[in-house]
């Protein structure tokens, strides 16, 4: 299910974490070639990724 993120923490690892409108977090991490997500990096670009819809796995798994 796509749910909107609606702010950035980081984990304990100092990985970047989405926060999405339905509660639940997913990582966004920036680790190439595997993930490729440069704007993960600057606030900007998180702030830019405001909005943006990502498919919640809980929300998924949930409806099951």
């Amino acid at each position: 299910m796509q749910q909107a993120i609606i702010d950035f923490h980081l984990d304990e690892e100092d990985h970047w974490v989405a926060d999405l409108v339905c509660g639940h977090a997913q990582h966004v991490r920036h680790n190439p070639p595997w993930q490729n997500r440069p704007w993960v990096i600057t606030e900007k670009g998180r702030k830019e990724k405001l909005g943006m819809l990502l498919n919640c796995k809980k929300c998924d798994q949930q409806s099951e």
